[in-house]
């Protein structure tokens, strides 16, 4: 785990928190970026006339945009920080104690706008930074809007019967709503369309891409997992029967032996479990008012 110290100036800090918590660097920065690894901790330092560490949060992906999102970048109609990675915040003051109870410390000196600092120091500054709550507001979870009681699998049945192609998707979409993502069917690139994606929001990249094969192509599946997975970095999962890993492992080890290591594959009926798990986790929720 590293820690790294992420410099901005305020507004870009505002619009950062506004769309999700996405932080973005140039491509002169490919190395550290490339460098960034999922779990490493992120101090939050907002330059003049702030000067100082404001929190600090915990890197969840990364992925590649090619939408402008910062006013610089509007301003000037063209990407500046096209390397991008969203993360979520531990600690964080409200915007409005960010000049007066902001971290400043010797230890460090904001010499760049992304740098690296030892543990030693993360972990001190860190510790110096006390519990301070996030203040954005937070997101609540969309109710599902329907049960997708069609999708559910009898004992007796689920032998003999695999859930459709469409049921699977639409199952997907609901974990995804219910797990805070912006999650949509029949997502459009530039070689097709894809299964199910989620997006943290709206300006974002998909940050989980689903391809669903019952008895369908495997091969084309994986096809546009490692084009979604190359041009965005995303995490990547092909939802198929048992009976489909090995021929999944046999193309993984020759023609799209590059994603081998990223991509993660989820029997079928593992998509109904965790659905009917999340819908009765957020029922419990309802009935105790939390």
């Amino acid at each position: 785990m590293n820690y790294w110290l992420v410099v901005g100036k305020p507004q870009n800090w505002e619009v950062a928190f506004k769309n999700g918590n996405i932080w973005g660097l140039k491509e002169t920065q490919r190395r550290l970026w490339e460098s960034l690894n999922e779990d490493d901790v992120l101090l939050l330092y907002v330059t003049q006339p702030v000067g100082g560490i404001i929190g600090y949060g915990v890197l969840r992906t990364k992925f590649k945009q090619n939408r402008p999102l910062w006013p610089q970048e509007l301003h000037e109609h063209k990407l500046i920080w096209p390397l991008r990675f969203e993360f979520d915040v531990e600690s964080c003051l409200p915007p409005d104690k960010w000049a007066t109870t902001k971290l400043v410390s010797k230890l460090l000196w904001p010499r760049a706008g992304f740098q690296l600092v030892s543990q030693d120091v993360g972990k001190e500054l860190i510790s110096s930074l006390g519990a301070q709550k996030y203040s954005a507001q937070a997101t609540k979870v969309p109710a599902v809007k329907e049960a997708l009681a069609d999708f559910v699998i009898t004992p007796e049945s689920s032998k003999e019967v695999l859930p459709s192609h469409d049921e699977l998707k639409r199952a997907l979409v609901e974990i995804g709503r219910m797990q805070k993502f912006i999650a949509e069917p029949e997502y459009s690139f530039d070689i097709g369309r894809l299964d199910v994606v989620w997006r943290r929001v709206e300006l974002s990249v998909p940050t989980y891409v689903f391809e669903v094969q019952v008895g369908g192509d495997v091969y084309h599946a994986l096809a546009k997992l490692k084009h979604a997975f190359d041009l965005w970095n995303s995490h990547i999962y092909l939802v198929a029967p048992q009976a489909d890993l090995n021929k999944a492992n046999n193309l993984l080890s020759g023609t799209f032996h590059e994603i081998s290591t990223q991509i993660k594959f989820i029997e079928l009926d593992k998509v109904e479990e965790l659905y009917e798990r999340k819908r009765a986790y957020l029922d419990l929720e309802r009935e105790l008012g939390i």
